[in-house]
């Protein structure tokens, strides 16, 4: 079952590396995804599964240890997912991705080789964006509480997908923790990267809103085609948490919401 989830946002600026001169600017958000991962520390999951936005060839499992990297973003920085110190398997095929490439494989038999999460399951693929900062966060954060594994989701992922998948995460250890990876709109201001909508601050707000409660209802009812038009790039991962979440009695807490550079990014702790 869910017994704690930690909502943060993945731009690559949150790497002060890549951020260079603009890395102060953004020192208060990474204060507050290390203050969420410290409260899914305290949780003492079994398990913590990070899922994040990925491109549609990129979607599915990561096992602990899948590298990252930065050199896109001009850093030769690399990143490993969940890396235990100590651990025995570091092959990244061990108990923590047992369910991901069972899930995956049932899956495609089911749905077929391009259906949404099921798409497969790879152990040499290179992390996408958003799991790679998430891995940054826990190496940041010196992460040991519990085995790691990834998961890439399609943005344009259906709704009931996102929830089924939460709930069958969920049921996937005796405690389940979650880091939740995902922007809010990316047109919040005339500057933003898809420049101004003026429905971005109003549909934010209320995920902001939701995150805060816990409100699993709101996070389910978030229009996919509304998440498109705003470069939203959370939808799907919200939608996951929500499955997951539901009748789980977890409060939630928003330690975040600003726009800095006209994207919107939410830090929320679910325990």
């Amino acid at each position: 079952m869910l017994v704690a989830a930690a909502v943060c946002p993945c731009p690559p600026l949150l790497v002060p590396e890549i951020a260079a001169g603009a890395a102060p600017e953004l020192a208060p958000l990474r204060d507050a995804c290390s203050d969420a991962i410290s409260v899914l520390a305290a949780a003492r999951p079994d398990r913590l599964i990070v899922l994040g936005p990925a491109a549609p060839d990129a979607d599915g499992t990561y096992p602990s240890g899948s590298a990252g990297s930065f050199r896109g973003y001009g850093v030769d920085m690399t990143v490993r997912l969940g890396a235990l110190p100590g651990a025995d398997d570091t092959t990244g095929h061990g108990a923590a991705t047992e369910h991901g490439a069972r899930r995956a494989e049932a899956d495609d038999t089911e749905h077929g080789a391009d259906a949404g999460y099921g798409a497969g399951w790879l152990a040499e693929r290179e992390l996408p964006s958003s799991l790679a900062v998430a891995a940054w966060l826990l190496e940041r954060a010196r992460w040991s509480a519990a085995p790691v594994e990834g998961f890439g989701l399609a943005e344009t992922l259906a709704v009931d997908r996102c929830t089924a998948l939460g709930r069958e995460l969920a049921r996937s250890a005796d405690r389940v923790a979650l880091l939740i990876s995902g922007d809010g709109s990316a047109r919040r201001t005339l500057k933003a990267p898809g420049y101004l909508d003026e429905r971005a601050a109003a549909c934010d707000a209320e995920v902001a809103r939701a995150l805060g409660t816990a409100d699993t209802a709101a996070l389910s009812d978030l229009d996919p085609h509304l998440a498109q038009d705003l470069l939203m790039s959370g939808r799907a991962s919200w939608q996951v948490l929500a499955g997951a979440g539901d009748g789980a009695g977890l409060r939630g807490a928003l330690l975040y919401d600003e726009a800095p550079y006209g994207v919107g990014y939410f830090v929320a702790t679910w325990s």
